[in-house]
């Protein structure tokens, strides 16, 4: 019996012993494994109001991350209106996302704060040139562009039979000078320009190349403010063109009070949807253009905190999101333009079918990233100068003061507000 026992401790002893080194070996393979596989970055990409897009995002995210096992993708949508309060607060703490979705004009603050990661400009080179020079301060870029709208020319073609006019407007001064016309023989307005909601006047007025303190009290200056003032007192635009937006606007279109309107191709489906009687006799032709004969262009972009974690690999996504294939599908979702120069050159944006208005938009739209007029860039408190513009077109429409007097006093007070 005493044998038997001592046998039984010695096996255990044994079974022990083995049992332990069998976990040394195991917990020493486990070791190399994980030495061996590189820690997973998360990157953490807030995207401006596409949380309908999940059926494109999802997919995406995965093909990236199957490419890059190193790298994982948190996506948070944010909605518009919280963009900037959002960003603003996260760039100010220690933990910000690593790549965020913002319009140009706050990313250019933020880059004014150097609180924007800067971007090597030679990896950017496949995107469309005019649109990077926006995204550049000092000569270093501070943004990759995400995707572009570029607004038409719609048109209610059964209006214009109306008021006999068969060529159509490619100018701000051909469209005016319609006006009369158009009012006296219809009862419609020509257009509705809302001169006051955001940038608006500005892209107006950097047509004719007057986008300075200096160039505001030329003699083209004037008169093109001296024009909006004889529209207005004379009843051929709307009298809410000083205080509502682009969306009241559209709403004149659709119900045939006004016989054109500058829009970008997404709201052709709109039109088609509420009012599809107006949607039957709407066409579209290029953006109106100025003396500079160029177009003007709106863009959404994707910047890098300066306090980001994981700059590289959001680099690396930022420039998959933006890539031929995934822009070419975004756009087939949307209405939007791409804004890489290969992306541009698929058959969907270069195949022009008149047969399809909506075809037909997208076409025209695409081909005015060609040919694009260079957009103001202001040295500081761009929004303070922008309301100014706007407060100063309202005072003159309304006939409260004269048209010189006032663009010299605004000049000075934009030279002043750009310097502060």
């Amino acid at each position: 019996m005493n044998e038997l026992k001592k046998i039984i401790a010695i096996v255990c002893i044994c079974l022990i012993v083995v049992s332990g080194i069998y976990l040394t070996i195991a917990e020493k393979l486990n070791k190399i494994q994980t030495q061996k596989q590189p820690k997973r970055q998360e990157v953490v990409f807030w995207s401006l109001q596409m949380g309908t897009f999940g059926s494109y995002m999802k997919p995406l995210i995965a093909e990236f991350e199957k490419q890059n096992q190193d790298i994982k993708i948190k996506w948070i949508d944010v909605p518009y209106s919280e963009g900037e309060k959002r960003t603003l607060a996260s760039i100010l703490s220690s933990a910000p996302p690593d790549l965020v979705n913002l319009t140009p004009d706050f990313s250019s603050i933020l880059a004014q704060k150097q609180a924007l990661e800067y971007i090597d400009c030679k990896k950017l080179d496949v995107y469309n040139k005019e649109i990077m020079r926006t995204l550049t301060r000092e000569g270093k870029c501070y943004a990759v562009p995400f995707y572009a709208t570029s607004s038409l020319t719609f048109y209610n073609k059964n209006i214009l039979k109306k008021a006999g006019i068969k060529k159509i407007p490619t100018t701000y001064d051909e469209l005016n000078a319609n006006a009369q016309k158009i009012k006296d023989k219809t009862g419609a307005f020509a257009t509705m320009p809302t001169v006051t909601e955001n940038d608006t006047l500005l892209k107006i007025l950097n047509k004719y190349d007057i986008n300075t303190p200096q160039t505001l009290v030329s003699q083209k200056s004037i008169d093109i403010f001296n024009e909006y003032k004889m529209l207005y007192q004379k009843d051929l635009i709307p009298k809410e063109s000083i205080t509502q937006n682009h969306q009241e606007a559209l709403e004149k279109y659709m119900s045939g009070q006004i016989a054109f309107i500058q829009s970008g191709a997404n709201f052709l489906n709109i039109v088609k949807e509420n009012a599809p009687s107006v949607y039957k006799d709407t066409d579209v032709s290029h953006q109106l253009v100025g003396e500079t004969g160029k177009y003007d262009v709106s863009i959404m972009n994707l910047i890098i905190p300066k306090r980001a974690k994981n700059k590289d690999a959001a680099l690396k996504f930022a420039l998959f999101l933006t890539n031929k294939k995934n822009q070419v599908e975004l756009a087939k979702l949307t209405t939007i333009l791409p804004v890489n120069n290969e992306a541009l050159k698929d058959p969907y944006f270069t195949v022009l079918d008149n047969t399809d208005t909506i075809s037909k938009a997208r076409y025209l739209s695409a081909k005015q990233l060609d040919t694009l007029q260079k957009q103001v860039k202001f040295k500081h408190n761009q929004k303070e100068i922008l309301t100014l513009l706007s407060s100063t077109i309202q005072q003159i429409m309304l006939d409260k003061t004269d048209t010189k007097k006032e663009l010299n006093n605004t000049a000075e007070l934009w030279k002043k507000t750009e310097q502060r």
